[in-house]
């Protein structure tokens, strides 16, 4: 009989990397979309439930049975089934956002692995998830401030973003879209390259945001989309077009409130406003978000004064 923690016999190191492959084992045909990527989040990539809750916007305990039954479920299954390839990307990306604004440090195990992934099939959707995070990554530098203050996309210091990371991610995508088979990560990154190709946010295309939003809705009919489109009219068409498009999104959505504050500020209404950051930063999903708004609310409340 071995012993469990029994050190493993010498022979050779194995060259491949194993990581990627219990990506689609843990996606396994069996399992929902949602139960494959909470498993393969907890399993894989090493996220507490707690974080894998927030990232999936849902409370811990139903993250917890959701872990719980996905773990039931594969037990006794022989795992030579893996998973699909949406399913992965979807893991990827979300293993990529924890990592890029939560408090593990995930971003860079992403990429790595999603440029693995592109290096084994020519999936125009997995050279396009490569190209968002590129471009997503090379602005972190300049995302935090001070005592990791948060600092807005329009306020942030261009000059500390990685030019070849967003050259390199800008590459990958072209090439991704000249495959003309459209999907969710071109569009987002394309959106992603339109912000990282203005030298300043007053030079920002928005119109042409907005058409990729558009796509965006298209393919995935998503809230959150809605609710960024929203902003981008905003910006595109002037507030009182951005308050309409908002009007069409489900006001129980996370940053819902928050969109409201700065497209009402936008429009001159800084009571409505600072009342509306104040709410928002009251149910901020993370500290930095919450202190962000609460500024924003002071800010506002300073201008309304005589």
């Amino acid at each position: 009989e071995v012993a469990v923690d029994a050190e493993p016999a010498p022979g050779p190191i194995p060259a491949a990397d194993d990581t990627l492959h219990l990506y689609f084992l843990c996606a396994h045909p069996t399992l929902p979309p949602a139960s494959a990527v909470a498993l393969t989040l907890r399993a894989v990539g090493g996220l507490t439930t707690r974080q894998i809750a927030a990232a999936c916007l849902v409370p811990e305990a139903t993250m917890a049975q959701r872990i719980s039954r996905a773990k039931r479920k594969l037990a006794g299954l022989p795992l030579d089934r893996p998973g699909d390839l949406a399913t992965v990307l979807r893991v990827l990306y979300l293993v990529f956002n924890e990592g890029y604004g939560g408090d593990v440090d995930l971003a860079a195990e992403a990429i790595r692995l999603t440029r693995q992934l592109a290096a084994l099939t020519d999936e125009p959707e997995v050279a396009g998830l490569l190209a968002l995070m590129l471009l997503h990554h090379a602005r972190r530098a300049s995302r935090t401030g001070p005592g990791g203050r948060l600092v807005p996309l329009a306020e942030q210091d261009r000059s500390l973003w990685d030019t070849a990371m967003i050259a390199e991610g800008v590459t990958i995508l072209q090439r991704a879209l000249a495959r003309d088979r459209l999907g969710e990560y071109q569009a987002q990154a394309a959106i992603a390259a339109l912000h990282a190709d203005a030298r300043s946010a007053a030079e920002t295309d928005w119109v042409q945001i907005v058409e990729w939003y558009d796509e965006l809705l298209r393919l995935t009919g998503s809230p959150v989309v809605r609710l960024n489109r929203a902003v981008a009219v905003g910006e595109a068409d002037g507030p009182q077009a951005g308050l309409a498009a908002l009007a069409e999104v489900d006001p129980g959505l996370p940053r819902y409130t928050a969109a409201a504050a700065y497209l009402h500020e936008r429009a001159g209404d800084l009571a409505v406003a600072a009342e509306l950051y104040a709410e928002a930063a009251r149910v901020a999903p993370s500290v930095p978000e919450r202190d962000h708004l609460t500024r924003e609310a002071a800010r506002v409340r300073q201008l309304l004064r005589p």
